[in-house]
């Protein structure tokens, strides 16, 4: 049995990736067989919602201190002028029957003690090199570094000192970095408390390549290729695009080769982080996929959620399609949305011979607590929302504009397929006004999907792009995402109908040198994207199910598919055997 303590910005509720990943591993038989107790530690942001929270042992400020450590906790808000709030948040997976509760530490930095914080950061350099000055005018990194003494000490009492039991801090991303660091200086200086601590970088993305596959015309297509030619060469990152140090992200991470261990979401993700500094080329670093869950479907539960989308789509656009089309993403540049108007462009006419239709439905939103029902329903009566569109508060912002040009672009000449941007959060009447059916729900637009696209330019797993895999979608996505490493390992390498995999980085001409792919910009992908997108829309009109039968054989298949890849699966053969080489 042991302990684990998880350091991230999801404490006290899912917000993202993040969130999921740990919904998905302390919801599993195998994570509360192995784990004795589970800790959440984040940085309390101003206006948290604790209403999530099953209980609260501790909060000074509201006069709750029901806990036998609140003496010790207070002493540690004293000395590190802090706020902290104990608690536990309770977590539920209805599907497989497990209920569990996890500690919550929750702390307060907006006014710490800044002469503790200058000598801890006087530590970091000490010890690692890092140069707070750079970067304390990013409140991200500030936060973590100001977070890491009170939350390890405030950890420290709660477990006690003298446990022998095994204590994995889990650094989820930079966001625990500094914590980790922290318990290195302690355990390497002696500290008894840190003595069974071990230390786990989990990797959900390289923060140092995001920006640079995001940030250039080439992309994915550039950078990938670039990454092949620098390894032959031996050149790390900074050899190749310059000091990465500027990034406060990176500077965190350049560290997490001193973990005891290492977790990557994806392999690629591998391939990133031995290519951020020299320590990576030789680390063992673990493969721990993020999973996904497998629902048992019927055939006519399927047709049933279809259905209510075809009845959507007719009531928008007045007709009813053949095949419905989903992507359910962030609304972020590296989910490559326009990749699904050029796939579709093909698809337009090939379906338009076929006599088909179809319909995609893009489900993104810059406003991430979505858009008021009123501001809904007016937009829907007054100019036929989301079929149309007004750039402005209550409709169109950000990068939501861009993607509805796209659209827009692409309905005025496509035959047999059109595009519905509803940039809205949620999948239902109450969300999306009067003219979506009653009875829809959002998991009708997960498995009533023929198709889910998701072909990311950086995407270190994607887990929404598979979720509908058991639902018998055909899942259309990039080589780059990681999920495509555990499909080919759980189906043998071999091709599946479920699963559509476009590579956007194969070079037709060949070989190139690194000075040319570094030079790869928007011409040159653009015209990769036009001719592989032509070869996956006749790809998706090939596994497209003509009849039931053909549906019910997608649904088994893909349900096969996602219970090798269950939540389950990734604790027993991944997760926990990664925890025991932190030994």
């Amino acid at each position: 049995m042991s302990i684990v303590v998880h350091v991230t910005h999801e404490a006290i509720q899912k917000m993202g990736g993040i969130g999921a990943v740990l919904e998905g591993l302390v919801t599993t038989r195998s994570y509360n067989e192995a784990v004795e107790q589970t800790f959440l530690v984040g940085p309390l942001f101003s206006g948290a919602d604790l209403g999530g929270l099953e209980s609260v042992f501790y909060h000074a400020v509201e006069g709750i201190k029901s806990t036998p450590h609140a003496a010790a906790l207070s002493d540690i808000e004293k000395t590190y002028q802090v706020e902290l709030i104990y608690g536990q948040r309770r977590f539920e997976s209805k599907d497989h029957k497990v209920s569990t509760l996890a500690d919550v530490l929750l702390v307060n930095v907006s006014n710490s003690n800044e002469d503790l914080t200058a000598q801890f950061k006087w530590q970091l350099y000490e010890h690692f090199g890092i140069e707070s000055t750079r970067y304390e005018s990013e409140w991200e990194y500030e936060e973590y570094v100001r977070l890491a003494e009170p939350a390890y000490q405030a950890l420290q009492v709660l477990i006690g000192k003298e446990t022998e039991t095994p204590v994995y801090i889990i650094s989820h991303e930079f966001m625990g970095m500094p914590f980790v660091l922290k318990t290195q200086i302690e355990r390497n200086t002696g500290n008894n408390g840190a003595t069974n601590m071990r230390t786990v970088f989990y990797a959900h993305e390289v923060a140092t390549v995001r920006p640079i596959v995001e940030g250039h015309p080439g992309h994915d297509v550039r950078f990938y290729n670039v990454l092949d030619q620098a390894k032959t060469q031996g050149k790390l990152v900074r050899d190749v695009f310059g000091d990465p140090f500027w990034y406060y992200k990176h500077a965190l991470i350049d560290k997490a080769h001193l973990c005891d261990t290492i977790f990557a979401v994806g392999d690629l993700v591998v391939e990133e982080l031995r290519f951020l500094a020299q320590p990576y080329e030789s680390l063992p670093i673990h493969l721990v996929y993020n999973g996904i869950s497998a629902f048992e479907l019927g055939l006519e539960d399927k047709l049933e959620s279809k259905a209510k989308l075809q009845k959507y789509a007719r009531t928008l656009l007045d007709y009813r399609p053949d095949y419905v089309f989903t992507h359910v993403t962030r609304l972020v540049k590296s989910k490559g949305l326009w990749r699904d108007l050029q796939v579709l462009s093909h698809l337009d006419s090939l379906l338009a011979s076929n006599d088909k239709t179809a319909v995609l439905f893009i489900l993104s939103t810059e406003i991430a607590t979505g858009r008021p029902y009123e501001e809904i329903h007016a937009m829907e009566r007054e100019y036929g929302w989301p079929v149309h569109h007004k750039i402005g508060y209550p409709d169109l912002v950000g990068a939501e504009i861009e993607l509805n040009n796209g659209v827009s672009a692409f309905n005025l000449q496509s035959k047999a397929i059109k595009v519905v941007f509803v940039n809205q959060f949620g999948w239902s009447q109450d969300s999306c006004g009067t003219r979506m059916p009653m009875e829809m729900e959002f998991m009708d637009i997960r498995k009533g999907s023929d198709a889910e696209f998701g072909q990311s330019i950086y995407e270190p797993f994607g887990i929404a792009q598979v979720e509908p895999l058991s639902f018998g979608a055909i899942c259309v996505v990039s080589n780059v995402c990681g999920c495509c490493g555990f499909i080919q390992r759980v189906t043998d390498n071999r091709e599946v109908p479920n699963v559509v995999i476009a590579d956007y980085t194969h070079l037709n001409s060949a070989p190139r040198t690194l000075e040319d792919v570094m030079n790869i910009g928007l011409a040159e992908r653009t015209q990769i994207e036009v001719d592989n997108s032509r070869d996956i829309a006749a790809k998706l009109l090939g596994r497209l199910p003509r009849k039931p039968r053909d549906v019910e054989d997608m649904i088994k298949e893909g349900y096969e598919i996602a219970s090798r890849m269950s939540w389950e699966v990734v604790v027993k053969d991944y997760f926990l055997p990664g925890l025991k080489q932190a030994l």
